[in-house]
């Protein structure tokens, strides 16, 4: 590339290329150069490192005397450690930080961050690192109606903007200094016994998958995405005892936990057909990606409280409420909120101190099958009345 000792005159009577563009380096000022494009435009340009170019300002708008100056402000920052992050496209980006987030997270996890990232943040090929605070702001302020939705996107970009700080392609994250926004109160529904009688009256002795899920969910307090992905192979029938592996629970840990006899009669009543999964998909694909488990559950749901409701009246609930109503019930029958907690696979381990997590191995297999006899007992009163 040519270098030249750039004056005003200079500038004005180069000759426009070809083609493409031609970059003349000032012998005077290290590291400024004009790029010369094939349509007359005159770019200032800033050379700071090797192949990392930063354009500076348009010639004539930008005087060659300011632009020798802002060469030299931008060096210094160079010397001192302040390099503007080169120009990566939020879209480039996004593909690169779910990559990374496949390697770390679980796909459930990547899916969510993809959905958030697709749907409300669309900044396509803006760079990174010209998304202000003002931007996220005014993407969150549609989400208002939706408190959680607006929570969940919120927690995603901030996780990719540090993503992007630790990855050098901004200085600062633009979420940095934003509060979160609230997440919905936790729920506090619990079932009645009435609703609860007139849910697994239908259910326990159901024929549909949703019925079979629903039964499971009330019966055992585990999550709706680790009832959904059960395997046969976690099954252990004869001592009836399931082993969920870290890899599906929500805090990572494998879980070992017993089931009593209507839940035994739930697993039978299932059809055992060529997939590995209790509750396989209904078809193969979807939404143009192979399908693995059962994942229907609005209009199903829908349909169970239509008839559950001619039974007695339903207030609006939730299949996690299940987990809840559970908790709930076993601690009014006196049973041990450690025991609960361990069925239940939480990490606060119920009244165990952090040290007693730590160094207490022992299961409480012989407890938890005592909690969910007592449970079920209960549940099969409740049931029997309709």
């Amino acid at each position: 590339m040519p270098k030249i000792l750039l004056t005003e005159l200079r500038i004005k009577s180069l000759l426009l290329p070809p083609s493409g563009t031609e970059t003349y380096w000032d012998t005077s000022t290290r590291g400024l150069g004009i790029r010369v494009s094939q349509g007359g435009a005159k770019t200032f340009i800033a050379l700071i490192d090797s192949g990392r170019r930063q354009a500076i300002g348009r010639y004539p708008i930008l005087s060659l005397k300011d632009a020798r100056t802002e060469c030299l402000r931008i060096l210094a920052e160079k010397t001192l450690g302040h390099i503007r992050p080169m120009h990566t496209a939020f879209d480039d980006a996004k593909t690169q930080f779910l990559q990374a987030c496949e390697e770390r997270n679980r796909p459930r996890t990547v899916k969510d961050y993809r959905r958030h990232l697709d749907k409300h943040f669309p900044f396509g090929r803006t760079s990174v690192g010209d998304i202000k605070p003002q931007d996220i702001i005014k993407r969150l302020a549609k989400l208002r109606s939706a408190p959680s939705e607006r929570h969940h996107a919120f927690t995603t970009a901030r996780a990719f903007f540090a993503w992007c700080e630790k990855q050098h392609f901004i200085a600062t994250s633009p979420m940095a200094k934003l509060e979160v926004p609230p997440a919905n109160p936790p729920r506090e529904r619990v079932l009645t016994d009435p609703e609860l009688s007139a849910i697994l009256s239908i259910c326990i002795p159901g024929k549909e998958t949703f019925h079979h899920i629903v039964a499971l969910l009330f019966l055992t307090g585990q999550r709706k995405g680790e009832i959904a992905h059960l395997q046969w192979d976690w099954i252990d029938q004869e001592e009836r005892l399931i082993h969920l592996p870290s890899s599906l629970t929500k805090n990572k840990r494998a879980h070992t936990f017993p089931y009593g006899e209507l839940a035994a009669q739930v697993f039978a009543r299932i059809p055992k057909i060529d997939s590995p999964y209790v509750f396989p998909a209904m078809r193969e694909q979807r939404r143009g990606k192979p399908a693995t488990v059962f994942n229907g559950f609005g209009k199903p749901k829908e349909r169970l409280d239509r008839q559950a409701a001619r039974l007695c009246p339903i207030e609006p609930w939730t299949l996690h409420d299940a987990r809840r109503t559970l908790s709930s019930g076993m601690a009014s029958m006196f049973i041990s909120q450690t025991t609960v907690e361990k069925l239940l696979n939480h990490v606060s381990g119920g009244t165990l101190s952090p040290i007693a997590q730590v160094y207490n191995r022992y299961t409480y297999i012989k407890e938890m099958r005592a909690a969910v006899h007592a449970w079920e007992k209960h549940v099969e009163a409740l049931a029997s009345k309709h």
